[in-house]
């Protein structure tokens, strides 16, 4: 039995109000693979599918001749998503195929009452037409600064901003650039899975592709794109060359040509969430290399609480969601300038203070997780969801008006 046909015996209640907050399912839409870096998507919706059915619908494959969607169930419960469409589609052709794909879906799951949760404005061509219980907005990225961003990515995100019912941003500078559209918009910036990353202040086993590599061991992980200072790296890996930079992660969006080459770079590749901890407890202090361009202006980088519950010191370019309030807390060296950010991390090795500062970490990072948040969310999506029963306000996606 499929993935699309295993609920469909199961008994669905008609749609009424007084179990509207506790049966609602969630459709997400998302630019992101759901099997790829581990971040806030999969944080907070496989939280949500403990208690609904969850759907993650990715952007499209293209290459099949006939439009199908390939759905598989997470273990965490989350149903991935694919639609395959063909490929020499335009746009236009494109987003009508997706619109009857995600039909399919809906009426498939027999979904009568759900929650549409975006990722991607862009998702908006194809989904205009459905009729949730509520619309959120979760912004994570200024999507638009990336590169490739769709021409229509800027016109849709106002659509969307004006029109959904909740708008989450994942960082403060996100949220106060959002708030020129919506002033209601709730911030709710990078939290931690502190128990998990924990563990690589105790004994791990050493990854056998790390376990060689010289001390000191100076590691990041996470995504290797456009929004790394490639030149910071080389630069700093040419004035420390006794230092072991350690890079894990995917490469995207950029050619792999353009990756410093040093004797004391190591690029390892993707690893398993799970398997992050036993990496980074061979670490001496974690970076985070940012470049300062358009692409990281409004980032809150989820792996800085995730370094920091690691109990590895951390040494970060100026991005602002770090500079404020991690740097100013003092939880995080800030340098930009190659001699600086290897002075940086000259500091960050100094055993001296090592005790008091992660007495300020535990302390900082002690009023948030992934569950506090996800918690809070789910409230006011009860609410929205109550909200618009009891007005019965129109929940179609006609988002180009206020």
């Amino acid at each position: 039995m499929s993935v699309l046909d295993q609920d469909r015996t199961a008994p669905r209640r008609g749609i009424d109000p007084a179990w509207a907050l506790a049966d609602y399912d969630l459709v997400c839409l998302s630019h992101l693979r759901w099997d790829f870096v581990y971040q806030r998507p999969q944080h907070l919706l496989s939280r949500c599918a403990r208690a609904r059915r969850v759907f993650f619908v990715e952007e499209p494959v293209r290459g099949d001749a006939l439009p199908r969607l390939e759905c598989s169930r997470r273990d965490c419960g989350v149903t991935v998503v694919v639609p395959h469409v063909p490929r020499d589609l335009d746009d236009d052709e494109t987003e009508m195929i997706l619109g009857s794909l995600v039909d399919d879906l809906i009426g498939g799951q027999r979904l009568g009452n759900y929650v549409l949760w975006y990722y991607t404005p862009m998702a908006l061509g194809f989904t205009r037409h459905l009729v949730p219980a509520a619309t959120v907005y979760d912004c994570m990225d200024e999507l638009s600064g990336f590169w490739g961003a769709p021409r229509a990515l800027r016109e849709r995100e106002r659509d969307l901003l004006r029109s959904a019912d909740l708008v989450f941003t994942g960082g403060r500078s996100l949220y106060e650039a959002k708030r020129a559209l919506r002033p209601s918009a709730h911030l709710f910036p990078s939290s931690i899975d502190a128990s998990h990353f924990r563990q690589a202040r105790g004994l791990q086993p050493e990854p056998p592709d790390q376990a060689g590599l010289g001390r000191p061991r100076l590691g990041y992980f996470g995504v290797i794109d456009e929004r790394l200072d490639l030149e910071l790296l080389a630069a700093a890996a040419d004035l420390r060359p006794d230092f072991t930079f350690v890079m894990v992660g995917p490469v995207a969006k950029i050619d792999r040509a353009t990756l410093p080459r040093r004797p004391n770079i190591h690029y390892l590749g993707q690893k398993p969430y799970a398997e992050l901890p036993a990496y980074i407890a061979g670490w001496d202090v974690a970076l985070m290399p940012f470049a300062r361009n358009d692409s990281t202006r409004f980032i809150s980088p989820t792996k800085t609480p995730e370094y920091l519950a690691s109990g590895r010191p951390v040494v970060s370019t100026s991005i602002r969601d770090v500079v404020e309030p991690y740097g100013r807390e003092g939880l995080v060296a800030i340098a930009d300038a190659p001699a600086d950010f290897v002075a940086a991390i000259d500091r960050a090795l100094e055993p001296s203070r090592r005790g008091e500062w992660l007495q300020q970490v535990d302390a900082f990072l002690a009023s948030g997780s992934w569950d506090h948040t996800w918690a809070q969310m789910e409230s006011l999506i009860g609410a929205a969801v109550r909200a618009n029963w009891a007005t019965g306000a129109p929940r179609i996606g006609s988002c180009s008006t206020t």
